[in-house]
């Protein structure tokens, strides 16, 4: 099989070092180079023709967004920064992703063996999933808290909530959409958003990202959209207009009182080996909104979301699969697609008239969900 190239591009011989050595655990990647600048990293990018770049932010010479926004316009190639457990590594990483990184990952911030191995996993799981991304050109383009001691141990939704039979929702309770995404779901979320109207019915989200970051992506995107869209907090209300976006390090889940629909935060274990879970999400919702809701799952590498899409449609919902062409990882889509989940298979475009149509729909006094 041949290896995945990659070259590392950090200022600091330590992170140069510590970086080539975790990568250097999976016999699918090859460190071919590494640059302690961008400036040598253009050298090092045509001598070598790297698959993937990992870039840090803080460098002499040119920063890293400068070096990103310049090679995604001369040479587009998948790449990877490598962020601070701050706020304002938060900021500048959701600014990288909006300027075509494919994803990043977080400097460990403390060095047990443990921490330091979840990392290095993290990292090649990262890299493995980049060499087969697509990289993106944008228009206009010119503290890490350990993970638990069994975090890596693969558990169901069924450690936070059991499977059981769904509620059968009032027609008034609304109509619920509910999307999870990955690696690339910045960004397809954010298209998604720019192009909603105002009186979307209400939507809850999982992004896989740390804590922080999911505060800025959720700020990001109620920068521009007409929806109002926030980080959501225990017993906040969901009702049309309004998305809530999943904590980082917290898992999300719909409920329903008198009143209408809430979410619950919930700090229980990850669920394949992801908090928030996408799959504990959908697995709520259908057992809450049922033939109310619409599940989306959206670009991203592995399969959480896939299983609780089925419940989903298994309990009456509507449910969507984003296309190969449109993501930039097909693999949490192709999971859903693979065991029968997605009743349909749309691109970006496509998914904003389907829920713009949800829109009009309920507005004009009709169920939103046929």
């Amino acid at each position: 099989m041949k290896k995945i190239k990659v070259l590392i591009v950090d200022d600091s011989a330590v992170a140069r070092k510590f970086l080539s050595e975790s990568l250097s655990r999976s016999d699918r990647i090859e460190v071919i180079a590494t640059a302690l600048d961008p400036l040598i990293a253009v050298s090092k990018i045509k001598k070598y023709s790297p698959d993937v770049i990992t870039l840090d932010f803080e460098m002499p010479r040119m920063d890293g967004l400068t070096f990103l926004s310049k090679l995604m316009i001369a040479r587009p190639l998948p790449v990877i920064m490598v962020s601070a457990f701050t706020e304002a590594g938060a900021r500048v990483t959701m600014r990288a992703l909006e300027l075509g990184a494919v994803d990043f990952i977080l400097k460990p911030s403390i060095t047990s063996d443990a921490a330091l191995d979840d990392f290095c996993e993290e990292l090649v799981e990262k890299v493995i999933a980049a060499s087969q991304a697509k990289p993106r050109i944008p228009a206009g383009a010119g503290r890490i808290s350990p993970a638990p001691a069994d975090a890596l141990k693969k558990y169901s939704a069924e450690v936070i909530l059991p499977r059981m039979k769904p509620a059968v929702p009032k027609r008034q309770d609304g109509t619920v959409i509910a999307m999870g995404a990955s690696t690339g779901g910045t960004e397809a979320i954010a298209e998604i958003f720019r192009g909603l109207p105002e009186d979307v019915p209400g939507i809850v989200i999982v992004q896989h990202m740390p804590e922080k970051f999911t505060k800025a992506f959720a700020d990001r995107i109620n920068g521009f959209a007409r929806p109002a869209v926030k980080e959501a907090e225990n017993g906040d209300r969901l009702s049309a207009g309004i998305a809530l976006i999943a904590p980082g390090n917290r898992h999300m889940l719909l409920r329903s009182d008198a009143r209408g629909y809430y979410v619950e935060i919930n700090d229980g274990l990850p669920v394949n080996r992801h908090r928030p879970s996408v799959d504990v999400l959908f697995r709520s919702v259908a057992q809450t909104a049922g033939r109310n809701a619409v599940g989306i799952l959206l670009t991203g590498m592995g399969s959480d979301g896939a299983a609780g899409l089925l419940e989903m449609l298994e309990a009456g919902s509507r449910t969507i699969a984003q296309d190969e062409a449109s993501s930039v990882v097909f693999g949490m889509p192709r999971e859903a697609i693979k065991i029968g989940a997605a009743e349909a298979v749309m691109n970006i475009g496509e998914i904003v008239a389907s829920i713009t149509g949800l829109a009009a729909r309920q507005a004009a006094g009709h169920p939103a969900v046929e």
